[in-house]
Parts: structure tokens; C-alpha cells; sequence
């Protein structure tokens, strides 16, 4: 392509940018009912949504006994399968998060909204919600008419059975949730019981009126108005991020099917905006409405098969490509090197603290007042504070012991002592020894506690012994 052609194409793409703060948006006063078509990113966004599934279901799957997935705010630990994250660990957990904002960014960065178009919660339920609509009510000029009918039994029934598979998603979605924070089946029982306390019903209440009327009702709207990441994306994405694109130079002019030869290969069918569900005209450019979906891929490849025409003609590609600039690739693009980096670091610290989370965290703290106490007999006692957690699923015996100082007398300890499962246990120390045989003011002693069932689990932390000045 010539200097002269890229500059051209690059103006035409730029026209249609500037375009889009004239596009039309609907600011609620028209039900978007999108037209459902096959294709490879229907399909793909149907496998993208069955993977809410595993977490849908989480907290019914149990676990070793315990549920799966439970986040126990009450007992302050989180449970995921095997694995249990107690505050001591809230680091791994903050590492999770960063991680999962993280890819987050970076997938945005390279591709767009992918995560609204087929990963979203809103995104999903509203696409479930509006299946069921159109198998009750028909296409979408069908469910058009019948909006504008008067009521009469047939529209009463067919409203009647939608919202009630509305409420029941709505329900079933609510409880799901709220058992992510208590035992799913009890929860159950002391719902349909009338036992649960009025957190659970006001939790309960809230989520069923957010399913039913964000997916039911505000549908599109909520992408638009209230989501947050739906202005956030705006600095995320640059000339390189790859978004669904129309391409103008080869679409335009438009013209019917039997127009000249002069028209471009769109013949303005509009199936583009029919299948989209927020109701944008992807070829007035990228608009914030734009959820990244490839729907109007799927419808427009379908109508430039028909009529012998290439397909492509509104494809994933970005600004750049579309104006016939040359793509750099991903390691080129600082954003993007920025969100790997520390994706990588947090995946790093992830399987560090996977690896090497101890069985048991424990805390020694030295009594500040008073330092050291002088005894009758000339022995100097020092007090400690000591705090062990057990976070094993099964009680554990063990022994404590000093080292680095001979003839050392402990007092509140004995010979073993038994951990419960998941509990702290709190308690103090005395330590008495010869200040003659502390040649410091300060003395570094270990204390070393052993797991009597398990003689290779053995665990260390140092502290100080405290004397008087000489």
C-alpha cells in the first residue's frame, strides 16, 4: 500500500472516530430485543458462560466432608477446596486479587471488553433471561407486538410464565450466593423453615431484586450507566487494542444488493445492529456500548455468505490495521509488558505461598512492662506472650522447648499440649534463668515446638531473654 492509500484510509477510519459522539444511544426509553443467530461466537460465548457454572455450584460441591468453596467471615478463614486462607495469610490472598485484575487489564488492553461480552455476571444472566423471553414470546418482532398489544389472556399467560422463570433464576441465584458465606444446605432448610436470621433474608431480598430487574429489565442499561468498568475501559484501550471493527473502506458507500458496482460490499442489512445487545451500530465506529462480544461478526459473515461475498467485512482488528499501519506485537507495547510484569510477579508470590503456607503460625511477643523481673532466689524472669495457630483440620500434639541457653526453667508450658483444628490458642510463658549466664543484656533464645505424632514437622521462632545492666 502507498504513502498516499494508507493516508487516505487513515482519514476515513478517523472520520468514523469522530463520529461516534454523535451516535445515537439509548438512554432507556426502548427495550433492546436482540435477534439470536448462530455462529462460532455464539457458540463460543455459550462455553464462556457455562463456566459460571463451577462457581454456581461451588458451594453444593463438598470437599474432604466441608464445602468446597465457603468464605467463613464469622470464623474469618476462606476455604477453596483443599486449600484454607486464614488472616496470617491475607497477603496470598491480595496477590490472588492483584492477579486476577491484572489479567483483567492486560485481556482489555489486547482485546477489549472480552470479559463483558462473555465472562460478565450481567452480561450472562441477561443473556439467560432474554432466551427464555424469546422462547416464550418469539422473535424479537414478535415480542415487539405483543409489548404494544392489549392485555388479553394469551399475553397474560406468556408474561406470567416468563417472569415466574424470571423469579425462580432470581431465587435460585440469591440463595446460591448467600451460601457462599454459610453451609449451602443449611441455609436451605432454614430458609424454607422460616429460621434463618433477617441477614440472610435481607441478603436474600437484595440479590433477587438485582438479578430480576439488572438482567430483566435494565439489561443493556446497566453496562451503560451503572457499571463502572464500562468508563474504566476507555484508558485501557489504545490503536493496537484489537476490537470488533467494520471495515469502511471496503463496506463503503452502502447500497442494496442489485446497486452498481460503484457500492461498497455492506448492503446495509442491519443485521449487525439486530443481533447486538446493546443495540449499537458497530458501523458508526467504537462506541462505549460496545461490549466486545463478536455477535455482529457472526450475523455479518452469515449475510456476506449469502450474497458470495467475502466474510471479514466487520472483524476483530484494530485501529491501526484498519487504517493499514503495520501491528506491533505484545512485547513492544509498554501497557501491556506493565500488565504482564506484574501478573507474573503476583503468579510468582501465588506459588510461593502455595508452597510454602506452614501448618501452624505462631507468634511470640515479649512483655514490655516490665522487661524482666528480679526473684527472691537471684533468677531473672522474663514473661511471653504466645499466640498458635493450628490450621490443620485435625487437633495436634505437641511439645515446646528453648534452645541456645542452658539451665532454663519454663513455666506455664507442659510436656505436650493439644492444638484444636482451626483454633488460635493464646496463653503465657515464664522463662527463669541465671542472669550470670547471660552474657548479654539482650539474648537472643529459640523456641522450638515439635509435633509429637509427626517428629518431622518441626517448627522455630526466636524471641530474646532481657537481664539487668551490670
Amino acid at each position: 500500500m502507498d504513502k498516499n492509500s494508507e493516508k487516505i484510509n487513515q482519514q476515513n477510519v478517523q472520520k468514523v472516530y469522530d463520529e461516534v459522539a454523535y451516535v445515537h444511544i439509548n438512554t432507556g426509553g426502548e427495550t433492546i430485543h436482540a435477534k439470536r443467530m448462530p455462529g462460532r461466537f455464539r457458540t463460543l460465548k455459550w462455553i464462556t458462560m457455562s463456566t459460571w457454572l463451577v462457581f454456581f455450584f461451588g458451594p453444593y460441591i463438598r470437599w474432604n466432608g466441608n464445602q468446597a468453596i465457603l468464605l467463613d467471615i464469622p470464623n474469618r478463614q476462606f476455604h477453596m477446596f483443599s486449600l484454607t486462607i486464614h488472616p496470617q495469610d491475607v497477603w496470598l490472598l491480595s496477590l490472588i486479587l492483584i492477579l486476577m485484575a491484572m489479567v483483567l487489564f492486560g485481556v482489555t488492553a489486547i482485546a477489549g471488553r472480552v470479559f463483558c461480552g462473555y465472562f460478565c455476571f450481567q452480561t450472562i444472566w441477561t443473556d439467560i433471561f432474554t432466551w427464555i423471553e424469546e422462547k416464550i414470546e418469539g422473535n424479537p418482532a414478535q415480542r415487539r407486538k405483543l409489548d404494544k398489544a392489549a392485555l388479553n389472556f394469551d399475553k397474560a399467560r406468556k408474561k406470567i410464565i416468563k417472569h415466574s422463570l424470571w423469579l425462580a433464576i432470581s431465587v435460585l441465584t440469591g440463595v446460591t450466593f448467600a451460601a457462599y458465606f454459610t453451609d449451602a444446605f443449611q441455609l436451605w432448610h432454614d430458609y424454607f423453615t422460616l429460621q434463618a436470621n433477617m441477614i440472610a433474608y435481607i441478603v436474600l431480598g437484595l440479590f433477587i431484586l438485582g438479578t430480576y430487574f439488572l438482567a430483566g429489565y435494565l439489561r443493556e442499561q446497566t453496562c451503560f450507566w451503572l457499571c463502572p468498568y464500562a468508563r474504566i475501559q476507555g484508558v485501557m484501550y489504545d490503536k493496537d487494542t484489537i476490537l470488533p471493527t467494520y471495515d469502511l473502506n471496503r463496506g463503503e458507500p452502502r447500497g442494496k444488493l442489485k446497486a452498481d458496482s460503484n457500492t461498497g460490499d455492506c448492503i446495509d442489512c442491519r443485521m449487525c445492529v439486530a443481533v447486538c445487545p446493546t443495540g449499537i451500530d458497530i458501523r458508526d465506529g467504537q462506541q462505549e456500548g460496545c461490549i466486545t462480544c463478536g455477535l455482529c461478526l457472526d450475523a455479518c459473515d452469515s449475510i456476506m455468505e449469502k450474497v458470495d461475498r467475502p466474510t471479514g467485512l466487520i472483524r476483530y482488528a484494530s485501529y491501526k490495521e484498519m487504517a493499514g499501519s503495520i501491528i506491533p506485537p505484545l512485547f513492544k507495547r509498554p501497557r501491556v509488558i506493565v500488565y504482564i510484569s506484574i501478573m507474573l510477579l503476583s503468579l510468582s508470590g501465588i506459588i510461593y505461598g502455595l508452597g510454602n503456607i506452614a501448618a501452624v503460625d505462631w507468634h511470640i511477643l515479649h512483655q514490655r512492662q516490665p522487661l524482666f523481673t528480679m526473684m527472691s532466689d537471684g533468677t531473672v524472669q522474663n514473661k511471653y506472650t504466645f499466640k498458635i495457630l493450628n490450621k490443620t483440620k485435625a487437633d495436634m500434639n505437641v511439645s515446646i522447648t528453648t534452645e541456645g541457653l542452658d539451665d532454663v526453667t519454663l513455666t506455664g508450658l507442659s510436656e505436650s499440649m493439644v492444638l484444636k483444628a482451626d483454633k488460635l490458642v493464646p496463653f503465657s510463658v515464664f522463662l527463669r534463668t541465671d542472669p550470670a549466664t547471660l552474657a548479654e543484656e539482650r539474648t537472643t533464645i529459640s523456641f522450638v515446638m515439635k509435633n509429637l505424632d509427626q517428629p518431622d514437622m518441626v517448627f522455630r521462632t526466636d524471641s530474646v531473654v532481657i537481664r539487668p545492666a551490670r
